[in-house]
């Protein structure tokens, strides 16, 4: 066991989710045995033991269920304070380089085009393999589609601007308020300047540093444990007819972000810069391994400026700047995982998504993306935030949303490597067209 705590946490994930998927195939395989051979008593004394919903059974234990919903609740406990602190900080640090003005524009302004261009990727390929089917299936004795759509889709509009931060801050279901609050709170820091929100600035550092602590401690601590307990019971309890179109939700997301990774990166760097993208592939590659199995554009920060300023020539200047705020802000894998996963819930759920929602959760998750702290585990929580700025909260919805906790670990840490490349993507864009880039570096 000590030997064990002691692995990485990516490593400890793969364990966890391939002992899950082994488990859960024998659990799935016992429960058909027992309830075709006419034991399902038996059955139901295992699943009350293990993997009841203690919310609906009254005399169940329901071990599995505990571990995952305490998991669950303990990332949900922090998405405000999240959201609000990682938003407000990013907006300042945006402000506080005068010097680079010039520079901030062109980095936020290629920061949207990546991303707007992934969360157009991936709206049409899920939306079309949403229209499929694949993504569809009924869990027996969950009702489907129970959540709120019907409400006029403006209505997210006017619940923007709140009108009372405190109700706002203390619950999850007002995201974009949140937001709201977030980007005026950090406009109106920089309008009144840095000596007089000095205080309030550290206040909310040391905030968001105890939020990435606590994050950082409850992924890697309960984690491992939690993927299997979710994975197992969902296994269990819902077997084949439920992991169908997860597995379809995992391979449509892997292609995207492969393709993403490997095509459009490289594509930009040839059209924007005018660099070798091929000598752009093999230099970022030892970058995006290390985002991959870290699952941290925090953890891989030191590596990808070290890569940016030595092997591709970006001044200083330039890394000092893009790559923290890309850390921050710059979420292209993230936005493209959110929006397939929302129409996987949806399609699981039973949601019927029309063209104008398609956009509003496009919209939705890139304001989200924005807010995702470079942390394991953050852009899953996020997703629930898109999930409830749409409406799709039904039992069955959120039960989907258990599902991607439990399987996600793998799409998370291909997620950061798309991230920190699309950093240094920027990095050496900008760089080249301000004349700070050492071409004979990058071609070395």
């Amino acid at each position: 066991m000590k030997t064990i705590k002691n692995k990485p946490l990516s490593s400890r994930m793969t364990l966890s989710l391939c002992l899950a998927l082994a488990v859960g195939a024998l659990t799935m395989l016992l429960r058909e045995s027992l309830l075709a051979s006419g034991n399902g008593a038996v059955w139901n004394t295992i699943n009350n033991l293990l993997f009841a919903d203690i919310t609906q059974n009254a005399s169940a234990l329901g071990l599995f269920y505990l571990v995952g919903q305490l998991f669950i609740r303990a990332l949900s406990l922090i998405i405000v304070p999240m959201i609000y602190t990682s938003l407000v900080l990013a907006i300042i640090r945006i402000a506080d380089a005068t010097k680079l003005r010039r520079i901030s524009i062109k980095t936020i302004g290629i920061f949207l085009m990546t991303t707007v261009m992934g969360l157009a990727l991936a709206a049409i390929a899920g939306f079309i393999v949403y229209s499929t089917g694949a993504f569809s299936t009924s869990i027996e004795g969950l009702d489907t589609a129970s959540g709120s759509t019907g409400a006029n889709p403006l209505n997210v509009i006017l619940n923007i601007i709140p009108s009372n931060i405190f109700s706002t801050l203390s619950t999850n279901g007002s995201v974009l308020a949140v937001v709201f609050l977030a980007v005026t709170t950090g406009l109106s820091m920089n309008d009144l300047g840095e000596e007089r929100t000095a205080t309030f600035k550290k206040l909310l550092t040391e905030f968001n540093d105890i939020v990435v602590v606590f994050l950082n401690y409850v992924v890697s601590t309960f984690g491992p444990v939690a993927v299997f307990c979710l994975l197992v019971r969902s296994m269990a309890s819902y077997g084949i007819t439920y992991l169908k179109p997860a597995f379809a939700y995992m391979v449509v997301t892997t292609v995207l972000l492969f393709a993403y990774l490997l095509l459009a990166y490289p594509a930009l760097v040839a059209l924007m810069a005018k660099l070798n993208p091929i000598t752009f592939i093999k230099k970022i590659a030892k970058v995006a391994i290390f985002g991959f199995s870290t699952s941290s554009s925090a953890a891989t920060l030191s590596l990808n400026t070290k890569t940016c300023q030595e092997d591709f020539g970006v001044s200083e200047e330039i890394t000092s700047f893009v790559l923290p705020l890309g850390m921050t802000v710059n979420m292209d894998g993230t936005a493209i995982m959110q929006v397939v996963a929302t129409l996987f819930v949806a399609g699981v759920a039973g949601f019927q998504v029309s063209f104008p929602q398609l956009i509003l959760i496009a919209m939705l998750a890139l304001v989200a993306s924005v807010g995702t702290p470079a942390a394991p585990g953050s852009g899953a929580i996020v997703l629930f935030t898109i999930l409830s700025g749409v409406g799709f909260t039904s039992d069955t919805a959120l039960l989907a949303y258990s599902l991607i906790l439990a399987i996600n670990r793998p799409i998370e840490m291909l997620v950061t490597a798309l991230n920190v490349v699309g950093d240094a993507t920027t990095s050496i864009i900008v760089a080249k067209s301000e004349h700070a880039l050492d071409e004979a570096a990058y071609n070395k």
